[in-house]
């Protein structure tokens, strides 16, 4: 607690100091930040947080949060059909987005299979992946995984699970270093390291 004379102040400084990266200090300017506010323009920003948790949606075909039952990327007519690009989450796609260097359309797994955190491929979503393929009209997936052992070991899993079917696998050249979060990547490298991509097999 922030050990002020208001039980309110400490209640929404400790709510804050529960989001990534916040500590109790930075929590404590956000608060006071907001009671500097009007009453509407918190009461604004409290009803879009409350809508965001009550109405997002997962895009039926991606999986990507979307405001819809399609998200606008796969329901883009300019969008490339024939190639998907496998992302961890959707900070993946805002990061790949940003580059401009990619028109197809995106897989959202939910994570990377990690058996030390107890995950594993059935809690991701592998089997949309899957019927999309099946369903005919993709020709090419890019496996835009972070370069982590979590996201090797996904990459391999996955390259097997399609290995029999009609689909050419590539993943990121490796401007991405070893080690590195893909949302952390810099926009140009990325950018160069999804045109360079490369045969998953040849990794």
């Amino acid at each position: 607690m922030t050990n002020s004379p208001s039980k309110l102040l400490d209640n929404a400084v400790y709510e804050f100091s529960k989001l990534p990266g916040i500590g109790k200090r930075t929590a404590l300017r956000l608060v006071l930040h907001l009671l500097r506010k009007s009453e509407e323009e918190v009461n604004v920003f409290g009803q879009s947080m409350i809508d965001l948790r009550k109405n997002i949606k997962r895009c039926k075909i991606c999986n990507n949060i979307s405001d819809t039952d399609t998200c606008n990327i796969c329901s883009s007519p300019s969008r490339d059909t024939t190639t998907v690009c496998v992302v961890e989450n959707i900070k993946e796609v805002i990061a790949v987005e940003n580059t401009a260097q990619f028109h197809g359309l995106y897989h959202v797994l939910g994570g990377l299979i990690s058996p030390m955190d107890g995950i594993g491929p059935s809690d991701l979503d592998f089997d949309g992946l899957l019927h999309r393929i099946r369903a005919g009209g993709v020709r090419e997936i890019i496996l835009a995984l972070s370069a982590t052992p979590e996201g090797d070991t996904t990459n391999f899993y996955i390259y097997r699970k399609l290995g029999n079917l009609p689909v050419e696998i590539t993943t990121l050249a490796r401007g991405v270093a070893v080690g590195d979060e893909l949302e952390y990547a810099d926009e140009v490298t990325l950018g160069r390291s999804i045109m360079n991509r490369i045969k998953f097999e040849a990794t």
